[in-house]
């Protein structure tokens, strides 16, 4: 299948048929595998074998999964995990160790912000964060002998700021370093992080993967090296996904294109009227030539993606009377979802940091995300229109 285009691989990517010659992939809802005798199982044990023992390990469904991601991203490897967190901390926990140091952009969502200085301290693992904007000498000086990972997230999560991949390819190759870059956002659809120097690429498949916020996931895909650390990791641990939600999200793959698609035309359409309304301060969507990365985005993305940030001119205070004031859209803290939806990281999805760290992160009080969905353009426009007019 890599010879075929995008499309083709979500759809066609399918486990081998069985004897029923079924033509939808089947779900393999097993905790085991049996074996032939004796000889096999102990063979299957000692990695003489390539095949399955145990769904913690790996699940045909499961790897359906992987492998279309691995298609999709053009990585060598892949593992799926329960939670996009999950893919986030296991990536980390069998890279590195005591001692060593992380390098990462300032803006990455709240959670991954939390294992940075609230968790990985205690394990002797520190971090350092750049500001999306720095330059190139900026970020280098940032570098200490005990740096082993550069990670960052771009389209950024809330402030849908842009970094140069490109540009953190080449500091991860000029000075040995793993590169991670949260794909999230933009989906292997809209940008392929590997092409640009990563090393490995995260995603939460719970977000545009499924599209309809049905089941939690999350994947890691990359240099077959790499990927083998965190696989071994992870077989022992134990975060692996389940194979209800991998068959899910395997068929939620076939659709990607032609969502992302949607989602991005309303993003834009959306984005592109908030720019001219008197309570809004500020628009951040990639694909906007107002966007300071605007360049940027059309270097490395094929689209802009499904969110759009606006900042409004009345702050806290504005962003808690538009909350009260929306009747459609969803109030959630979820994206991705075929229902569009409106959150205010400030008071949810970054609440745990310090009105500093959030400042320093991009984001404003009275910072609003709105992940578009695939409702009418007009219907998404008329209630965000109600709404902003009902601030005072």
């Amino acid at each position: 299948m890599k010879d075929k285009a995008f499309e083709t691989q979500a759809i066609r990517t399918q486990t081998e048929r069985s004897s029923f010659l079924e033509h939808s992939t089947p779900m393999y809802l097993t905790s085991s595998f049996v074996f032939e005798d004796a000889e096999d199982m102990r063979a299957s044990f000692a990695e003489e074998k390539d095949r399955n023992i145990y769904s913690r390990y790996s699940n045909p469904t499961t790897s359906e999964f992987i492998e279309k991601v691995c298609l999709m991203e053009g990585a060598e490897a892949g593992f799926a995990f329960a939670s996009g967190m999950a893919a986030v901390y296991t990536t980390f926990a069998a890279l590195l160790q005591s001692g060593d140091h992380i390098l990462s952009s300032a803006s990455v969502f709240g959670s991954t912000h939390s294992l940075y200085f609230n968790f990985f301290p205690k394990w002797g693992i520190t971090t350092s964060l750049f500001d999306v904007h720095a330059s190139k000498a900026e970020i280098v000086a940032k570098i200490q002998p005990n740096t082993k990972v550069i990670y960052a997230e771009s389209p950024t999560n809330p402030g849908v700021d842009l970094i140069d991949l490109s540009l953190l390819g080449e500091i991860a190759q000029e000075h040995g370093l793993i590169l991670i870059i949260d794909n999230c956002f933009a989906s292997p659809y809209l940008q392929k992080p590997l092409a640009h120097g990563a090393h490995l690429v995260i995603h939460s498949a719970t977000k545009l993967m499924d599209g309809q916020g049905r089941v939690l996931g999350g994947i890691t895909v990359g240099r077959a090296d790499l990927m083998d650390q965190v696989y071994r990791f992870a077989r022992i641990t134990g975060p692996a996904m389940s194979p209800f939600n991998a068959w899910v999200l395997s068929k939620s793959l076939e659709t990607l294109a032609v969502r992302v698609d949607r989602h991005c035309s309303n993003a834009l359409a959306l984005a592109t009227y908030l720019e001219s309304h008197p309570q809004v301060a500020q628009v951040k969507y990639p694909f906007l030539p107002s966007h300071p990365k605007y360049d940027i985005a059309q270097k490395q993305m094929k689209a802009g993606g499904a969110v759009v940030a606006f900042e409004l001119t009345g702050g806290l205070e504005a962003g808690r009377q538009f909350f009260d004031a929306i009747e459609l859209l969803s109030l959630s803290a979820n994206l991705g979802d075929t229902r569009s939806i409106v959150t205010h990281p400030a008071s949810t999805t970054h609440s745990k940091l310090t009105p500093q760290e959030r400042a320093a992160s991009g984001i404003g009080e009275g910072m609003i995300r709105v992940s578009v969905g695939l409702e009418h353009i007009d219907d998404i426009q008329s209630d965000i229109a109600q709404a902003l007019d009902k601030i005072i």
